[in-house]
């Protein structure tokens, strides 16, 4: 059969066309399917031992200093430089939760911290410990997470599916002193999750 020739000037023929578009389609198509977490650069240089959660000021979150129904964002894995310190993916919430919530305890079930980046288009959200609020919330497409279980519960990150729906988080513990301390992650959907890609919720 005798290949048609290119058109004139350089053009793309209708039969080009229609073989592109076909291919954009297949992309378009398969797209939702991948699986995109493997990908994702997860913060790099986490610690193999447990590491403090240090506030902003600098000092170690205690049981007996940080306020019940209260965040602050924390960085890990913290490095020496700066620069790295203000990426995206190593920003968490540090949240003492509600005193409904268990907020009150003086051990490890009263915190959570939760990944910064929102699971539908990754704008940093944030957490709103009003009365009536109480919740994270993000400022681009009004996805709401849930303070208890970093479930997306309404928004565009809510119609997502498992595990693009919960947020990844940090496991922590409380010492005798009152200090909280962060375990070191194991970064997959199944454990603590993947940044920017979410985790499976185990209840």
């Amino acid at each position: 059969m005798a290949q048609t020739p290119p058109a004139a000037g350089g053009k793309v023929s209708r039969r080009d066309f229609l073989k592109l578009m076909a291919a954009a389609g297949t992309v378009v198509t398969f797209t939702p399917f991948v699986d995109w977490g493997k990908f994702l650069p997860n913060p790099a240089g986490a610690q193999s031992e447990k590491q403090p959660a240090i506030l902003p000021d600098g000092n170690q979150a205690t049981t007996r200093d940080f306020p019940v129904n209260h965040s602050e964002v924390i960085i890990y894995p913290r490095s020496d430089d700066p620069v790295q310190n203000r990426e995206p993916f190593r920003t968490w919430q540090f949240i003492r939760l509600p005193e409904e919530l268990g907020g009150q305890k003086n051990d490890a079930s009263a915190f959570r911290v939760y990944s910064m980046i929102c699971l539908h288009l990754w704008c940093l959200w944030k957490y709103f410990p009003q009365d009536g609020r109480k919740r994270g919330e993000c400022p681009c497409h009004g996805s709401m997470y849930d303070p208890l279980t970093g479930k997306a519960f309404a928004g565009p990150a809510s119609l997502q599916g498992p595990p693009s729906n919960v947020l990844p988080k940090l496991d922590v513990e409380v010492d005798g002193q009152g200090k909280v301390w962060i375990l070191p992650p194991v970064w997959s959907p199944d454990r603590n999750g993947v940044v920017g890609y979410g985790r499976f919720l185990n209840i």
